[in-house]
């Protein structure tokens, strides 16, 4: 039976290796790179547990995803005396545990020494490793795990298209991965691999970043979307033509291991998964052994949430966890993958076009939703991103979230399931609540974007714009010591001292009482029906999504925070402004119900031309 490598024992040296090493090795004494011999030592008499998130195989999607028949793992050693053993987790392990009958002894040696050891794998297993326990310091080089299959490898001709907007500290880095460790490697992959940065800001040195391989494009500014359809027009039309297209984002962190892995999962997938997208995970930028998200779907109520809860990947039972999770009913028929990293046959977009023209966010959920994919998803499949509390942007939640998901359900029927109209009235009453006028004008904005039909969003410059407005016109965070300046200059909020303030005062909430939760229903805080002033501040964080009712009752002043970017706002109650911001919102609902029908009828007629190769090589200026 033929044999391929499928992943190899990786470590690395980098932020998140160094500080989560159980990512890679859990161990009892350190696992050290050797300048001098460029060698990985694990340092003294221990036990090195390699049944970890990126260094143990995942036999039980193997198994389901591709055409594996069998396994087995090689390393070359030398150093002290060691035992190499098997180990495996099924549904319910808590801890890496041993395979009867694997048990290797290897020999102190001067002189490197290989070991294959066959993997034995049952049908209850989800993941296996390797144990080593060494006697005195050994050192460990060209680890990978080979497969067995039964058939023919597919032919794959990988792009990774990433779009970037002036992040070129994260980009520069990543084409330097991809050149040192993809492309100048001996891996079969080097041969069949192109890279397009899509270079929305025009900032790049395209000269000097380029390559036989590597592509920089320089492009106006069109979003994420534009950037994303960029680079797939640019896989459709290369020679050989892609056959897969890996969409990353530019402001990311990536092993290029998980590349490598990617494209060996494509030469091995089945025919049941020739045509799934693959999701990598979203690992935290900071934390970097949380996982936030690898698969994501849209909510009933209209809203993007991950298909797993928060897992933290140096945790075994999380390892086994993030492989049998299995989707919802709920979540059926409703799951994406986002352009963090998101794989995607060149034979899908053919068949279902490309992405729609809405600038940035909800293109990745629309697009996924519209293919209805099966997904692949594996441990070792990630980047890392900073976390979404640490971007919060009301320009993106408010504007741009609000009137691409109605537009989108509109054109292509996405999430059919999902009340958006839910969402924007939730969004629109949750801001006002808060008093965050500005951002409630933006929902409104966004809606009636909308409300003005395919023929608007079509414009050439238009998303850009739009997009740069609700920039200019959203809430304005202020650095903490002008926060703290206009503070000191209002007599009202006479007390208020950031020095005394922290993540608990903000992040709290107080209980209300049967009474008091009607009364803030009935009144939206005291601004219709019975208004009141109010009187006092309280401190809130600055993210949309939160509602703290307790605390911002019957207040007339609060103070928004963004811990993290140290900055905040000042808002002041104004039912004035809340009674102009509601007639606006019932002046355009009047308008939707009359027209729904013939909004709907024509966004689903735009769909063909929106989403084709004509539509978008003119949009990109590419014809």
């Amino acid at each position: 039976m033929p044999t391929m490598k499928f992943a190899n024992v990786l470590l690395e040296t980098n932020p998140r290796s160094l500080k989560y090493p159980s990512l890679y090795c859990s161990a009892d004494q350190p696992v050290v790179f050797d300048k001098g011999t460029s060698e990985w030592v694990l340092y003294g008499a221990g036990e090195y547990d390699f049944t970890t998130y990126f260094n143990s195989l995942s036999v039980l999607k193997l198994r389901e995803y591709t055409i594996a028949k069998g396994f087995s793992l090689h390393l070359e050693l030398k150093g002290a005396a060691c035992t190499i053993e098997q180990t495996m987790g099924d549904a319910f392990s808590a801890h890496a545990t041993p395979v009867d009958g694997t048990l290797r002894e290897v020999p102190a040696s001067d002189d490197w020494q290989s070991v294959d050891l066959p993997l034995t794998v049952t049908d209850e297993m989800v993941i296996v490793g390797f144990v080593i326990r060494t006697e005195g310091n050994a050192s460990i080089r060209n680890g990978y795990y080979t497969v067995d299959y039964d058939g023919s490898l597919r032919d794959v001709e990988l792009a990774l298209a990433t779009t970037t907007f002036k992040k070129e500290r994260f980009i520069e880095r990543n084409i330097g991965l991809v050149r040192d460790q993809i492309l100048a490697s001996d891996d079969e992959i080097a041969g069949h691999f192109n890279m397009y940065v899509i270079d929305n800001g025009r900032t790049l040195d395209t000269e000097a970043l380029s390559s036989d391989r590597v592509h920089v494009r320089p492009n106006d500014n069109v979003g994420g979307a534009g950037g994303f359809t960029c680079g797939m027009i640019e896989a459709m039309e290369q020679t050989p033509q892609a056959t897969n297209i890996l969409l990353m984002d530019d402001d990311v962190a990536v092993s290029p291991e998980s590349i490598k892995r990617t494209y060996n999962l494509l030469r091995l997938v089945n025919d049941e998964y020739a045509d799934a997208f693959i999701s990598g995970a979203m690992l935290n930028l900071e934390i970097g052994e949380d996982q936030w998200e690898d698969i994501g779907f849209m909510t009933p109520a209209g809203t993007f949430s991950p298909t797993k809860p928060p897992l933290r990947m140096t945790k075994f039972e999380d390892l086994i966890y993030n492989e049998i999770f299995q989707p919802t009913k709920e979540m059926r028929g409703q799951r994406y993958a986002a352009w963090w990293y998101c794989c995607i046959p060149i034979a899908t977009i053919k068949r279902e076009g490309l992405p729609l023209p809405v600038f940035v966010r909800c293109d990745d959920a629309e697009y996924g939703i519209r293919c209805q994919p099966k997904f692949m998803s594996m441990n070792g499949l990630c980047v890392w991103h900073m976390s979404f509390h640490a971007r919060y942007n009301a320009a993106v939640e408010r504007y741009q979230t609000t009137r691409n998901t109605m537009i989108a359900q509109a054109t292509t029927g996405m999430a059919p399931n999902s009340d958006f109209m839910y969402e924007l009235h939730n969004n629109i009453r949750l801001e006002l609540k808060k008093f965050g006028y500005a951002n409630a004008e933006l929902c409104l904005d966004a809606f009636e974007d909308f409300l003005k039909g395919p023929r608007f969003i079509r414009q050439m410059g238009v998303a850009e714009e739009r997009f740069m407005r609700a920039n200019k016109v959203k809430e304005k965070l202020v650095p903490f010591a002008e926060l703290q300046r206009q503070a000191d200059a209002n007599p009202e909020l006479e007390g208020f001292d950031l020095t005394k303030i922290d993540r608990q005062l903000v992040d709290s909430d107080k209980p209300r009482n049967i009474v008091e939760r009607l009364n803030d229903l009935l009144t939206d805080n005291g601004q219709r029906i019975i208004k009141t002033e109010g009187e006092g501040y309280a401190v809130i964080p600055a993210m949309g999504w939160v509602y703290p009712a307790g605390v911002i009752r019957n207040k007339k002043y609060l103070i928004v925070i963004d811990w993290y970017n140290r900055s905040g706002a000042i808002r002041v109650k104004d039912p004035k402004r809340f009674d102009a911001i509601m007639k606006r919102y019932h002046r355009d609902l009047r308008y939707y119900k009359r027209n729904a029908n013939r909004l709907r009828a024509e966004y689903a007629a735009a769909r063909e031309e929106l989403t084709s190769v004509k539509f978008w090589k003119h949009y990109l200026k590419m014809d």
